[in-house]
């Protein structure tokens, strides 16, 4: 969608924007807007897809204690489905495990898992909760409070986003070879 308020030289380069790299887009653009006023200017590009429906798994699960071995047992699947090797798949049960516990004791059901398989794996638990997750570094003799931290170990990026009435805590991974 182009946006009428944008200046004239604009709106040929982003309709034309859909067959050029990202990259060369921004430089593009950056250079298109050089010299139209002082002020300093931000622009974000992305391109959208929708993965296709085998690349996603989303699973409802129960606010209660067996949410856990529901997720591990959904995500062994899936993953046996999709030829993720062995060790990726071992972490990415202990992952969606910690997620989901942490959801069930910290956050508001309903709960959902998702796993996504694009460039990277990524494991999403969404609640409720407006509760953020804190990493704590849990002392020896603690019996909890491990959770994001062994996420954080694990796993190659994790975060958590925001929206008006819940939150997803996701973590990913790059995928090894089948």
């Amino acid at each position: 969608m182009i946006n009428e308020d944008l200046p004239v030289p604009l709106s040929p380069l982003l309709e034309t924007g859909a067959r050029r790299p990202l990259g060369d887009l921004c430089d593009a653009l950056a250079y298109t807007l050089r010299d139209t006023n002082d002020k300093e200017k931000m622009v974000l590009l992305a391109r959208i897809e929708a993965l296709p429906a085998d690349q996603v798994l989303t699973c409802p699960l129960p606010a209660e204690p067996r949410a856990a071995p529901l997720a591990r047992a959904a995500v062994r699947r899936q993953l046996e489905s999709w030829k993720i090797d062995e060790e990726t798949a071992f972490t990415t049960e202990l992952i969606a495990s910690e997620l989901v516990g942490n959801a069930v004791r910290y956050g508001a059901p309903p709960i959902r898992l998702r796993l996504i398989l694009d460039r990277q794996l990524t494991c999403e638990v969404s609640d409720t909760a407006s509760s953020a997750p804190h990493l704590k570094h849990a002392r020896t003799i603690d019996e909890n409070g491990r959770g994001l931290f062994i996420i954080a170990n694990l796993a190659d990026n994790w975060g958590t986003r925001y929206y008006a009435d819940e939150k997803t805590v996701w973590a990913q991974q790059t995928v090894g070879a089948t």
